[in-house]
């Protein structure tokens, strides 16, 4: 494919590339939304519902820790070889997912998945800012929802379906045939230009960033829970995570081929954009992860029947964000509607901590809708916005870091979450069955144990069952709060996001940001020349 001056391609040669992204786009975007609703069936069969975070926070930790890898060693060897790589590694994972015996193994085999997950979104994105003008990023942004909505809807029925009839081990191996399709489509579609220059692997910052991000989320979801937040393991884990944070800073410094440029912090646009995406990750994986927990354990329903229930989410998330998108290439603006998705989900958590066995379920639906509006205002929007400030050399890095920075939140929201629940749990499930003579328990074992397993809550004898689902109601209204202020602060923080024009395929003006070179910015490096990836 021949870009134009600008280093664009045409409208028809995108939507060629497109097509070999968004099956790969769809492969990750269908894992994620799969696997909630089977969760607790998955838990209660391998091991306990006590761990059902760790299945998601190890996909999520290898996945956030690999990110910025993909982006920067693609901006060097080129998207398509990296983008496959991405795509085997996460097939071999899913493949042994589905073999698991044990949630130890599970939990292992979904960090691999982990590993090839973390690229999928993030070369995807990354390629689109190679080769479309900012500017005209929104009018895409209705077949980047199309993915999301058709995956996030399909996923909680098949992930349902699955574990109610053929077995959740399927819902990993589904992910075999729609990976081949994957690997042949991007074979034939993405053959773009890729400027090679000389290169070096910053392996030393590589390291130091995933020792960081798995200390810090060994604390929130080990070590606090299980052995105390100020015990000495959790104090070590903490501090090794804050002080490696800062070595790799330093390390990015010195390197000459960083894995994320400091210099890409001094724009205010991209630092703002980031810890905005941080916040609103905590929100969002929570939210994901958590609202299945309610349907199936305090509303009664089966996994198929909890994925259908998730369906006012999906359509809250499709319809913003192509509003959004098709807004933002009209008029060129963009600052609102972080603004504005922040507010509405704050709006969500406070309507999804109120949800408890007697409420009805438009009023969950609903509650379902708002949250996916506000996280459909700003889930494409960061992405153009970060490419939009920086140049195009550093174009993979700077997708990834969006993606880093929120799934740095969704693993840090999971494991967060999961522990505020566990520890909300016990303290609930005591209150409630405190006066209770213990004939009312006989022959049900220990209830903080039944606890863990969704189906024997669903036996319990009353009054028994609705003291056990109305703790975990309960706890849930708990956790919801709990990430109220954290949007709140993220609310606050995208009011300080500069707005600055979206560049079109004509020359543009320099960015105010001195230090972030406008996106139309080819960046050639001299004696170079651009061969197919």
């Amino acid at each position: 494919m021949t870009p134009d001056t600008h280093g664009y391609l045409s409208h028809k040669q995108i939507l060629v590339v497109m097509g070999g992204l968004m099956v790969g786009m769809f492969l990750s975007a269908l894992d994620q939304s799969i696997v909630g609703t089977a969760l607790p069936r998955i838990t209660s069969d391998l091991g306990g519902l006590d761990k059902l975070s760790w299945v998601v926070t190890a996909y999520l930790l290898t996945a956030t820790a690999s990110t910025p890898l993909w982006g920067k060693i693609s901006d060097l060897y080129g998207r398509r070889l990296l983008f496959q790589i991405a795509i085997l590694t996460f097939l071999a994972g899913s493949l042994l997912a589905g073999f698991s015996a044990n949630i130890e193994q599970l939990i292992a085999f979904r960090a691999i998945q982990g590993l090839g997950g973390g690229g999928l979104m993030a070369l995807a994105m990354a390629t689109i800012g190679d080769v479309v003008p900012p500017r005209e990023r929104g009018r895409y942004q209705g077949y980047f929802a199309a993915v999301f909505g058709t995956s996030s809807v399909l996923g909680p029925v098949l992930g349902g379906w699955f574990a109610d009839g053929p077995g959740w081990e399927w819902i990993f191996f589904i992910n075999i045939p729609i990976g081949v399709v994957a690997l042949v489509v991007t074979s034939a579609a993405l053959k773009m230009p890729h400027v090679r220059r000389d290169h070096t692997i910053d392996y030393l910052g590589a390291a130091v960033v995933v020792a960081s991000v798995t200390s810090v989320l060994l604390y929130t979801a080990w070590a606090g829970p299980e052995l105390g937040w100020t015990s000495d393991t959790a104090l070590v884990l903490l501090v090794a995570g804050l002080l490696l944070a800062v070595l790799f800073v330093f390390v990015e410094l010195r390197a000459s081929e960083p894995i994320i440029p400091m210099r890409l912090f001094s724009n205010s646009i991209f630092s703002i954009a980031n810890l905005f995406g941080f916040l609103i990750g905590v929100a969002m994986f929570g939210a994901m992860i958590f609202i299945p927990v309610y349907l199936q354990v305090v509303d009664g329903m089966s996994p198929t029947a909890s994925g259908l229930a998730m369906v006012p989410m999906v359509v809250g998330i499709f319809t913003t964000s192509i509003l959004a998108g098709n807004l933002m290439t009209r008029n060129g603006r963009y600052k609102i509607y972080p603004v504005l998705g922040a507010g509405i989900v704050v709006v969500a958590l406070v309507m999804l901590s109120t949800l408890d066995a007697a409420t009805p379920y438009w009023f969950a639906g609903l509650a379902m809708y708002v949250m996916g509006a506000g996280l459909g205002f700003t889930m494409q929007v960061l992405i153009t916005v970060v490419q939009n400030s920086v140049d195009r050399s550093d174009m993979g890095v700077a997708t990834s870091s969006v993606a880093f920075f929120r799934q740095m939140g969704g693993s840090f929201g999971t494991a967060l979450f999961g522990a505020i629940l566990s520890s909300r749990l016990a303290v609930h499930l005591t209150e409630a069955t405190r006066d209770l003579p213990p004939r009312a328990t006989a022959g049900t074992g220990n209830v903080d144990q039944l606890a863990n397993d969704v189906q024997a809550i669903h036996a319990l004898p009353e009054p028994l069952q609705s003291m056990v689902t109305g703790a975990f109601s309960h706890a849930l209204s708990d956790m919801f709060l709990t990430a109220v202020p954290l949007v709140v602060v993220a609310f606050v923080v995208a009011l300080f996001l500069k707005e600055v024009p979206l560049a079109t395929r004509q020359p543009a003006a320099p960015s105010p940001e001195p230090t972030a070179p406008s996106s139309e910015s080819t960046s050639p490096v001299s004696g170079s020349s651009p061969t197919a990836v």
